[in-house]
């Protein structure tokens, strides 16, 4: 059915280029500091010039942009990973060897409004997503126990921010002194660093053939499917709260350059509420620019403060308890927000809600790690990523259409977490008992209802 190489195993995940770990480490950081080279490159390109009169169009248009990545990943490359010679090592080493080539095409359209930009910056954000994918199903076998998940899982988020902040230092000069093409010039040099880091990666067990009803059935567990449902909500959370902030901050309805393009290519600190760039224009009698500063500051620090506890709260209690626990720090934010005025409580969500979606991240992979079977764990996290950002763009759409004050937004993110939480804690109690727990109804469950609902 497969064929299995055997990892070496840690005693712990040691960030150390001699182990097992630390070479996948090594791979992620680089990777990382590529996508945030790549996201700096295009801060002045055509993906973050917004007309005001055309923000709202523009941004749903962009919305969709991102569901197609991910329409690829899931139900294509998803599977095809788990069955590639030499396992996800190879598809670590492909992605990486991609971003380069593709990177260095940009230099010769980066810099203007190029339709080709558009294809150019498709390719590469499916190449990262398949990248993320990969590098989810390998953590397991370079960790010596299911323990250890949370804690591997947690180092490698905190090194993807330390990677945008050192890959900024250079963009930025570059991109001052040269332009954007200096600087996803070198963006594809650093992808092809990542390329030659993964090759000393181990290898992973590969599923020779297309899952059965067994392999089938252990990736649809009713564990791993309760906790896909909690960490959904987060994601509609962080994709609801992201744009809630980014009206709020930058002008009510009428936006001025909300730039919500590529920036999340970067995705340097998942989670985390992405209003980059810097640049914005503030119409008059709106909220000035620092406090746009401190909301991304502590949505960045949220995140971060996320990955950096995650580990030390499982060494006391399971992921299923952490992932609650998530939505419940997810719920105090909202709470937050609806009591707490103006920049305080917007400050306020942003910290905590950055803090939930990044340590629930953590509880989330280590659950499917554990859980799914170890040959088709590709296909697995490919198919919940793909729900998961389908999840963001449904939330982000909300404020996109429906004009909303941030206290009100506040009282919304805390009604979606509780309900969350309930849910969730329904499924978790079911699953302990044996029991099949509770599931959401799809859209087509849900338009069947509707519609007999009107015959009758």
């Amino acid at each position: 059915m497969s064929e299995h190489v055997e990892p070496v195993r840690l005693l712990e995940p040691r960030v150390d280029v001699s182990s097992p770990f630390g070479r996948l480490a090594l791979t992620h950081t680089l990777s990382l500091a590529g996508d945030a080279l790549v996201a700096m490159s295009l801060a002045g390109s055509l993906f973050f010039n917004v007309d005001p009169s055309e923000a709202r169009w523009k941004i749903a248009l962009y919305l969709l942009f991102t569901m197609a990545p991910f329409a690829v990943v899931g139900p294509l490359i998803g599977p095809a990973m788990d069955r590639a010679k030499g396992g996800h090592r190879a598809v670590l080493v492909g992605s990486a060897v991609g971003r380069a080539v593709v990177a260095f095409l940009m230099i010769a359209t980066v810099s203007g409004d190029s339709l080709l930009l558009f294809p150019e910056a498709f390719v590469m954000l499916v190449l990262a997503k398949t990248y993320q994918v990969a590098k989810a199903a390998i953590v397991p076998t370079v960790v010596d126990s299911d323990a250890a998940l949370v804690e591997a899982n947690s180092k490698l988020q905190l090194l993807s921010g330390l990677a945008g902040v050192a890959a900024g230092i250079p963009g930025g000069i570059l991109m001052f002194l040269v332009g954007p093409g200096a600087v996803v010039l070198l963006a594809s040099v650093t992808f092809g660093a990542a390329a030659v880091a993964s090759v000393r990666v181990p290898r992973t067990t590969i599923a020779e053939e297309p899952a059965d009803d067994i392999e089938r059935a252990e990736m649809r567990s009713a564990g791993v499917l309760s906790a896909a449902s909690a960490m959904g909500s987060l994601r509609w959370v962080v994709g609801f709260l992201t744009f809630l902030l980014a009206f709020a901050i930058r002008g009510g309805e009428k936006v001025a350059d909300l730039g919500v393009g590529m920036g999340r290519l970067a995705a340097s600190v998942p989670g985390h509420v992405d209003l980059s760039p810097a640049e914005m224009v503030v119409p008059p009698g709106k909220s000035p620019a620092w406090h746009f500063g401190v909301v991304v500051a502590l949505s960045v620090a949220g995140g971060l403060m996320g990955a950096a506890v995650a580990p030390f709260v499982r060494k006391a209690i399971r992921e299923e308890l952490l992932l609650l626990g998530a939505l419940i720090v997810g719920m105090s934010a909202g709470l937050a927000g609806a009591v707490l005025r103006g920049l305080t409580g917007e400050a306020v969500m942003a910290l905590l809600v950055a803090l939930a979606a990044s340590a629930g991240k953590q509880a989330f992979d280590a659950v499917v790690q554990r859980d799914a079977p170890d040959a088709n764990r590709g296909r697995t996290f490919a198919r919940f990523e793909s729900r998961f950002q389908v999840a963001w763009v449904l939330g982000a759409f909300v404020p996109t259409i429906v004009a909303l004050p941030p206290r009100l937004g506040g009282w919304l993110i805390a009604l979606v977490c509780f309900a969350a939480a309930v849910f969730f804690s329904i499924g978790v109690q079911a699953v302990r008992r044996g029991e099949a727990p509770p599931r959401l109804p799809t859209a087509r469950q849900v338009g069947r209802h509707v519609t007999g609902r009107l015959r009758s």
